[in-house]
């Protein structure tokens, strides 16, 4: 039985597999879709944070302000931070090897996504359009596989204004390949996937044309941290905060990256993810349908117009004279989400999902 309008108490995305026998219930266990691509059984959870608990960072972090405290102590970056830490449960040459694969499902999913045309599945008749736009883009240069197309892109002359297309392809490419049951990285979330890869493909194509692998692990590890914080102390799932915590935190987590890569202060990075989240607050999740593509295609190049906004404006400013802390920017987020309506969060009761019915498309 599919009950639309009953959470459980842990989550809102849960469902609860129970076993009969001769009329019999023998078994129940509930299950937690909690954002991210985590999973998380109900009687397990109490016992997976005992289990994290166990384990001794060097530099265990909660909050903003403790990970600024840390670097500020240490006189190190926030991706060394989280490297230092990472090397308490895996081997350096481990971490570099799943990094590579995320950075290579990223470029694979911006690739495909920019190559595919059509129309995307679901009943909305959605037209593809990174494939048009990327080929307006790309003018007819010729390449072989993805990394031959990263460096064909760098080695072409972008116009200021192709910019800003470049980087809404790259977005839309990866969340039209999620909206088509394609392979994507959670950065944080499914619905979100685009912002990061978008803006990291910016930086690598349109930034700094030697960028390596070392600036990829960077801006990842940063990235992750910044969406860390975010998820330790509100969520990165729109069944609970609606879009901002998805769109929004991916846009944070953009910012404070790309903030690093471009030479900004720890104090900076945080600024820029701040300035990103704040102008993400309140945003709901109205999908047409109950689809990831209206809004929620389109609503990725604007997240990593914004964290990229967001950096260029964080690194003007001197953080001290910043009146919103990231903190307190997170801690605003998670009661907003708890203030709105459940309707916005994920259920297709409400916003555009109400005012344009897929009958309408």
């Amino acid at each position: 039985m599919y009950l639309i309008k009953e959470f459980l108490p842990y989550h809102p995305n849960g469902i609860t597999f129970k076993g009969f026998c001769n009329g019999m219930e023998i078994s129940n266990q509930t299950f937690y879709s909690i954002g991210g691509g985590f999973v998380v059984q109900e009687n397990a959870i109490m016992e997976q944070q005992v289990s994290h608990d166990d384990v001794r960072f060097p530099y265990p972090i909660s909050k903003a302000d403790e990970l600024a405290s840390y670097c500020e102590r240490e006189n190190m970056c926030i991706s060394d931070i989280v490297l230092k830490n990472e090397l308490v449960v895996k081997k350096a040459d481990k971490i570099d090897f799943e990094l590579k694969i995320i950075w290579q499902v990223m470029l694979e999913s911006m690739y495909l996504g920019c190559h595919t045309e059509g129309e995307l599945p679901g009943g909305l008749h959605v037209k593809r359009r990174a494939f048009d736009t990327h080929k307006k883009l790309i003018k007819g240069a010729s390449y072989t596989h993805p990394e031959d197309w990263m460096a064909t892109i760098r080695n072409t002359e972008v116009k200021f204004r192709e910019i800003l297309k470049w980087v809404s392809c790259f977005a839309l490419s990866v969340n039209e390949v999620n909206a088509s049951l394609g392979r994507v990285v959670t950065a944080p979330t499914n619905g979100s996937a685009g912002v990061i890869p978008a803006v990291l493909m910016y930086y690598l194509v349109i930034e700094n044309h030697e960028a390596d692998f070392e600036h990829i692990k960077k801006f990842l590890m940063t990235a992750g941290e910044i969406g860390s914080i975010f998820k330790k102390n509100a969520t990165i799932s729109a069944a609970m905060g609606g879009c901002q915590a998805e769109i929004g935190v991916s846009s944070a987590m953009a910012a404070a990256a790309l903030t690093e890569l471009l030479g900004g202060s720890v104090a900076q990075c945080i600024v820029a993810a701040e300035i990103a989240m704040e102008h993400h607050l309140g945003l709901t999740c109205d999908p047409i349908g109950g689809l990831v593509q209206i809004p929620c295609i389109e609503r990725n190049a604007m997240g990593a117009i914004k964290a990229i906004n967001a950096a260029e404006m964080a690194l003007d400013v001197n953080p001290k004279d910043v009146k919103v802390s990231l903190d307190k920017v997170i801690h605003t987020m998670w009661e907003t989400a708890k203030d709105m309506h459940k309707k916005y969060k994920e259920t297709f009761e409400g916003g555009l999902a109400v005012t344009v019915r897929m009958v309408d498309c």
